[in-house]
């Protein structure tokens, strides 16, 4: 069957596309990525990426880039880059079936459940929707590891095509692509027949293949150095590379880390005891050409990536393909096995989760009215519950419908698993989205600065707001040293800051305020915030402040609460 026919590819970019466009672009992971895109789009300047009006050396440019291919052609807005997210996870799918393929060349079922098997990754599916970076290296990825399996693993690998794609990685998150690949290739004799027989020529055509793509790279390094100014040339060839391997500076956890962390990228075949089962077979089996590469490059990544220092979950995306290849590699034996029961299936479990999980939201509003549930985030969700605990009990009567064979199983899983995973991102956007959504603070930002009101940003600024507003100068960032002097020079200028706890006060003195998170943004006259924390009481602005979104229930206690400045 042709790939654009194959059912799992539609069912996944059905669920993925009406999953991205249920909210806005998510702080803080892809309001920053398309800021950084706007500025370099609106400055005309596509060397260097931009962020907040200063080189940024944390990203290499090519999503960046890609970005700027569709606005070309249909103008700026956040409808391409999401398309492009979804087509670009459409692509990791393909290929690690294509990998898959040519892997376990007399084990065709591999192929055919490696797509369900990787497409029911739920973390996967939901981070995803993310205008990330990490979904466009897994691609490249998988890309170099086809190249280097060739058309058939018995004869020369496409060394060519191997560099290409290693050079499309560094140019997507930089140096940490080589991390991906290295192991399969530094142990190619190990599991490839050709450079087992010819390994001379493995790794001198290989070495030729990464000294390539690495010149690829310097061909933007030396240019973008050379443009980015002294601050921008020490921290891109030194700082982003060295300081996450040796003592990251930032995201740094103990080599321990990502052992805990697992069990979350697993779902839901975690929660499969036939997953296990299969796992236990293929570790146990007798090893051939497919099993001896991806333990070359599962099992030597993990403890690179555990070695250094700078750790995140989606940090591991790529190896996602090469667990679920393994998987697939442990069930094909019994792919043609009976599965006359739903205990013998597996699925079970599965189905216990789904209906404690519609027991849960059936139950939580009355919770909520009783007192034992008083967290707002959990009260939200509570708005929408009982439909989604419908959804729920659905999804788990689906899983224990029976099944003739194991790959129907397998079929079965995964359609539940992805339909689950676009409904929990269904019932975040129509409950939680609201504190997520900086669309009314970028517009109101995007105002000030037109009518010449200067804006600055109190502590951290994660670029929330560059492309939510079309923002045509930088936020100015503050600290507690500098804003006092900065609100005495502007006198109508305004800060937009976090606090946790929202009184009277804040509402009554601030230009706009909307919850962000679990905390509260506002935005405010900074000559007004400056006053009132050092215990001044400056009378309130004429017009009270804008509350987004205008019904959001938590306002009615912050009003009745006495005024504490």
């Amino acid at each position: 069957m042709l790939p654009i026919l194959q059912p799992w590819l539609w069912l996944w970019m059905g669920a993925a596309l009406i999953a991205i466009f249920q909210t806005g672009p998510m702080p803080t992971y892809s309001t920053r990525a398309l800021g950084v895109a706007w500025e370099m789009w609106n400055s005309g300047q596509f060397l260097v990426p931009i962020n907040n009006g200063v080189p940024y050396s944390h990203k290499v440019p090519l999503l960046f880039w890609l970005i700027h291919a569709g606005w070309a052609v249909g103008g700026v807005g956040d409808v391409w880059p999401r398309l492009l997210e979804v087509l670009i996870g459409a692509g990791v799918l393909l290929l690690a079936q294509r990998l898959a393929r040519v892997l376990f060349p007399r084990e065709p079922q591999v192929a055919r459940l490696t797509p369900w098997l990787l497409a029911a990754f739920s973390y996967a599916f939901l981070f995803g929707l993310q205008i990330m970076y990490e979904t466009l290296l897994a691609l490249c990825v998988l890309a170099a590891l086809n190249a280097l399996v060739g058309r058939d693993v018995g004869q020369r690998p496409w060394f060519a095509g191997f560099a290409l794609a290693v050079a499309a990685g560094l140019m997507s998150k930089g140096p940490v692509m080589l991390l991906h690949v290295a192991f399969p290739f530094l142990l190619g004799p190990l599991w490839h027949p050709w450079a087992r027989k010819l390994p001379g020529q493995w790794y001198g055509r290989g070495g030729l293949a990464l000294l390539g793509a690495c010149a690829i790279l310097l061909c933007w390094v030396i240019p973008a150095a050379l443009a980015g100014g002294e601050a921008y040339r020490q921290e891109l060839l030194f700082m982003q590379t060295a300081g996450r391997v040796v003592e990251s500076f930032d995201h740094a956890q103990p080599w321990w880390w990502y052992a805990s962390v697992t069990p979350l990228l697993l779902l839901p075949w975690l929660l499969w005891p036939r997953a296990w089962q299969a796992l236990a077979r293929v570790l146990t089996g007798r090893g051939g050409v497919g099993t001896g590469m991806l333990g070359c490059w599962l099992l030597p990544t993990g403890i690179a990536f555990s070695l250094v220092s700078g750790k995140q979950v989606y940090y591991l995306l790529p190896e996602l393909a090469g667990v679920a290849m393994l998987l697939a590699a442990g069930l094909g034996d019994s792919e043609r096995r009976r599965a006359r029961s739903w205990w013998w299936s597996g699925n079970w479990l599965l189905a216990l989760v789904a209906f404690g999980l519609s027991v849960a939201l059936l139950l939580a509003p009355g919770w909520v009215a009783d007192g034992r549930i008083q967290a707002s985030d959990l009260i939200e969700l509570t708005r929408a519950s009982p439909w989604f605990a419908v959804a729920a009990a659905l999804l788990g009567f689906a899983l224990l419908w029976p099944m003739r064979n194991l790959a129907q199983v397998v079929r079965q899983v995964s359609t539940v698993s992805i339909i689950g995973a676009c409904i929990a991102y269904m019932m975040f956007a129509q409950t939680l989205w609201q504190r997520f959504d900086l669309t009314p603070a970028a517009v109101q930002v995007s105002a000030f600065q037109r009518h010449g009101i200067a804006v600055a940003h109190f502590r951290l600024y994660e670029n929330q707001f560059q492309f939510l507003g079309r923002l045509q100068q930088p936020l100015l960032v503050l600290d507690d040293a500098t804003v006092s002097e900065w609100a005495r020079r502007h006198v109508q200028g305004r800060l937009v800051y976090t606090t946790r706890n929202l009184d009277p006060a804040d509402l009554a003195h601030a230009d706009l305020v909307q919850p962000y998170r679990g905390e509260w943004l506002l935005i405010e006259r900074a000559d007004v915030w400056v006053q009132r924390r050092h215990g001044g009481s400056p009378l309130p602005p004429a017009h009270p402040a804008r509350r987004y979104p205008p019904d959001y229930w938590r306002y009615a206690a912050i009003d009745a609460a006495p005024a504490q400045g």
